[in-house]
Formats: C-alpha cells, structure tokens, sequence
C-alpha cells in the first residue's frame, strides 16, 4: 500500500514559508535605514518572492509574519495599516505568480511585466495607501510633509524590487524550489 505523501509536501512548504519570512525580517529589521517615515530595506522582495513561488495565501501569511514577528523584535506593537501593506506584497505577487503557471505562453518579457505590475500594485496601493494611512493616522506624522518623499521611495524601492524578482524568478532558485514543491517522492 502506498502512504500519502502530502506530509512530505506540506513540510516543505511550511520550510520555505519560515525561511522566507526569516529573510524578511534580516532584510528589513536588521540590514535596514530606518529614516522615519521612509526605510531603505529589501525584505519585501522575500514576501515577493514567497508569492511567486509558493501562492498568494503563502505570500499573504509571510508577510503578515514578519511584520508581526520584526515589530516584536523592535520592541514597538504592530500598525495594522502596514500589515495589511505587508500582506499585500505576498497577495500581488502570488496572483501573479498563479498567473505565469497558468499562461505557459508568455514570454520573458511578458513574465517581467507581470511580476513589475503586481510589485507596482503592491507599492501603490500597499506603500503609498496604507503605509502612509497608517503612519498618519495611527503615528501621528503630517500628511503633506511625508506624502510627496513616500512617492519617491515608492517608485525607486519598487523598481529595484522588480529588478530583483526578476532576476530571482528567472533564476535556477525557481526551478529548484517548484520541483522541491509539486514533484511527489517516489517511494515508500
């Protein structure tokens, strides 16, 4: 009789899930510039990337975790504006991760645009909404003082994110980690 393998898959999803959400937390808690209202950080490319390559609802809960869990680690209580910021970059890009399975057709360029647009979703209605809803109505800070640097950063932080997933997407790293997924063992 063969034994149900999905313990087997659903472990390594829940590995992938905690190392992805660990790397957010390095990227954006610890290898940070904190500058009030803007940081300088790359942990949403981990979130990003944990939606491209394990879905919107993976995606979604790694980004809640690790704001969650770094906002602990600095000793301040979670802004659920920027939570909901943080589960949106792990939504978008799993939409659009689901998206390149199911339109095998698409080019690369095709494939970039897609990961762009939901990085560019993300940003817009995640950092510029949220974020700067959040750190003005919850944290107290002038909307007209922090709105027009918050754009900027937006849009350099999410064509560099872009860049990055991009680079991650089209990667061996993909290839790797969709096999380790979707490919059941053979066996026992």
């Amino acid at each position: 009789m063969q034994k149900n393998n999905t313990h087997m898959n659903n472990t390594v999803l829940l590995v992938y899930m905690a190392l992805m959400t660990a790397l957010n937390l390095i990227f954006t808690r610890l290898i940070a510039f904190d500058l009030g209202p803007y940081r300088i950080a790359f942990g949403p490319v981990a979130t990003i990337m944990a939606g491209l390559w394990l879905g919107p609802v993976c995606g979604g809960i790694c980004g809640f975790m690790s704001d969650v869990l770094g906002c602990f680690i600095k000793g301040y209580p979670p802004n659920p504006l920027i939570t909901v910021t943080a589960v949106l970059w792990g939504v978008f890009s799993g939409l659009a991760g689901r998206r390149l399975t199911r339109f095998t057709g698409l080019t690369r360029k095709g494939r970039a645009f897609t990961i762009a647009s939901a990085v560019a979703a993300a940003g817009l209605i995640g950092s510029i909404g949220f974020t700067t809803a959040g750190l003005v109505l919850i944290l107290g800070y002038n909307f007209y003082a922090i709105f027009p640097g918050r754009v900027i950063q937006t849009v350099i932080m999410t064509l560099l994110y872009s860049v990055v997933c991009c680079t991650l997407y089209f990667s061996p790293l993909t290839v790797m980690i969709r096999t380790s997924l979707y490919t059941e063992p053979v066996g026992v």
